[in-house]
């Protein structure tokens, strides 16, 4: 429900702030006060295009902002949530118009797309007026607007969870033979990558290993040389580690035995003698190990050079080769496998689109009980609505998918359109083609009457819905735009007093002078306020007593039924 509007710097609307109730709101003034205008700036915030044009003039941007109570409204909600925008029961919905162009959107305080605005303002209000194309005049809609009429919704999405899951086996099954067409070339080219690999059969970190072995053979000589040094300083030369050890251990032992006190054991320095020791052979031993062999030297070579030509071809590293290697093998074992596939995924995909099939048919035969209820509805408020011989229907086309579900869609086999001839005699024509501005005021009407309860619609705006109208006609539209307004705020800007008698809360719009700039002004109307605004409607400029005396009793007359 929108529960404040704030303009700014809008067309003559310098700034404006008004808070709107549930139920009817009723917005009257004289023509060209800027009544169409607030409905225009509400088409920009809900994402209609904007343009430089639409600011003050003298100002360098215009604002238009409104705060929306959204508690309940799960589709927006949802997307407020898929958004990261949620914050409670609130929603405030801003956008700023720049002559520079760069105009600006904001959900809650985040900036916003204006796709996003768009798809939110579906959900927040519908915006009836003569020439706008609206949500219950797209074809597109009709069958949304069908199935939540008919609380079909839940069979709705057990025919949904069939189609998905047809979609998903198509799409496998497109896969696979576009693998099988191409198998052939495909198999070829796998077997000559996989044999490269294989014929030289690289193992994990094998080039790393052969590289330090390489690294060693490349330099026996060196390592010989310092091994043989080492084994001298610890234990093979004069004056050798362990020769100084062993004296220093026979030195320490004559002292203890003078001098007991002496702190520093022989045992201590013999651990270190054998470990000297040790270490002296280990290094003996592998200085003996050492010898260089050309032979194997080229052979690393040989085998480094054939991993990288490996490593270049197939991503630059062993692991990669390896893991290529694995990927290969199990696309050839797909390959090999994509007739045995092919036929089980053809008979999965059969048996789901039979089971496709049967709810697109339970689904269609419930559309077609509840349009039956629907025309009938429908028909019986466009009758009361002095078109006594209009004829409202629900039509099917192209329900027959074709044995392959070509023709099956996310919500259905049913392609559903709206169709009404508004007098005897006339063929009947998509709705969207009626040429009566008044004519599509009262179907829009009694089909918004028809539907209040589903809660296809958010908040609703009639903008001028009595054109064309007068007299009884008026009054019996001003009632069914009351009875809307039990299940939905609405919003209606009107001139007929027929209409403007039955708000439950009155607004005028008024324009004047202020220095040398035109502003509009929105004021809500006390009870004395309202009698004077339904007189001036009805009697115009001189009001006498005649007039609020006939305002009075239509506001009587509203009040009592």
């Amino acid at each position: 429900m929108l529960t404040e509007l704030t303009i700014r710097n809008f067309a003559i609307i310098d700034e404006l702030k008004v808070a709107f109730s549930g139920g009817l709101n009723i917005l009257t003034g004289e023509t060209g006060a800027g009544k169409s205008i607030i409905i225009g700036a509400v088409s920009v915030l809900l994402g209609d295009r904007a343009s430089g044009d639409m600011i003050r003039t003298s100002e360098d941007s215009a604002l238009v902002e409104a705060l929306f109570q959204v508690k309940g409204k799960d589709a927006v909600v949802s997307m407020l949530e898929d958004w990261g925008f949620n914050d409670g029961d609130d929603l405030v919905v801003k956008r700023i118009i720049s002559r520079s162009g760069k105009n600006r959107v904001y959900i809650n305080g985040h900036a916003a797309t204006l796709a996003m605005l768009s798809s939110l303002g579906e959900s927040l209000m519908n915006i009836c007026g003569q020439h706008e194309h609206q949500v219950l005049l797209k074809e597109e809609n009709h069958v949304e607007i069908l199935d939540e009429f008919g609380d079909l919704l839940p069979l709705r999405r057990e025919y949904a969870d069939a189609y998905r899951e047809v979609q998903a086996l198509k799409e496998r099954l497109r896969d696979l033979e576009n693998v099988n067409r191409r198998k052939i070339d495909r198999e070829d080219y796998l077997n000559f990558q996989l044999g490269e690999i294989t014929e030289v059969n690289p193992l994990p970190n094998e080039d790393n290993r052969l590289t330090e072995e390489r690294k060693v053979l490349s330099n026996i000589q060196r390592l010989s040389d310092l091994a043989v040094t080492v084994h001298d300083l610890l234990y093979g030369g004069a004056g050798a580690l362990v020769e100084k050890l062993r004296l220093a251990m026979d030195a320490i032992r004559d002292i203890r035995r003078i001098d007991p006190r002496l702190a520093v054991s022989e045992e201590e320095f013999a651990a270190h003698y054998y470990q000297i020791e040790e270490a002296a052979f280990t290094i003996r031993d592998y200085a003996k190990g050492l010898s260089f062999d050309q032979g194997r030297l080229e052979t690393i070579d040989d085998r480094l050079e054939r991993l990288g030509r490996l490593k270049r071809k197939y991503g630059g590293s062993l692991e990669t080769v390896l893991s290529k290697k694995a990927d290969m093998e199990r696309e050839l074992k797909q390959i090999l496998s994509i007739d045995e596939e092919l036929g089980i995924i053809t008979g999965t995909l059969k048996a789901a689109l039979g089971k496709l099939t049967l709810k697109a048919g339970e689904l269609s035969s419930a559309r077609k009980a509840a349009a039956l209820k629907l025309q009938r509805a429908i028909e019986a408020e466009i009758h009361t609505l002095r078109m006594a011989g209009a004829r409202f229907e629900v039509a099917f086309r192209n329900n027959s998918p074709d044995l392959e579900g070509d023709r099956f869609q996310p919500s259905g086999s049913d392609d559903i359109a709206f169709y009404l001839s508004t007098n005897p005699g006339e063929a009947l024509k998509p709705l969207n083609r009626v040429a009566s501005g008044g004519e599509l005021s009262r179907v829009v009407l009694a089909m918004k009457k028809v539907l209040a309860g589903t809660g296809f619609a958010g908040t609703i705006v009639f903008d001028e819905v009595d054109s064309g109208i007068g007299g009884a006609t008026a009054e019996i539209v001003g009632e069914k735009i009351r009875e809307v307004a039990f299940h939905h705020q609405v919003l209606c800007i009107t001139h007929l007093p027929q209409i403007a008698c039955f708000a439950d809360r009155h607004y005028r719009v008024a324009k004047r002078v202020k220095g040398e700039k035109t502003v509009t002004s929105v004021d809500v109307l006390s009870d004395d306020e309202r009698l004077e605004e339904m007189a001036r409607m009805l009697g115009g400029v001189d009001v006498t007593e005649t007039t609020r005396k006939h305002a009075r009793e239509m506001l009587a007359g509203a009040r009592k039924g």
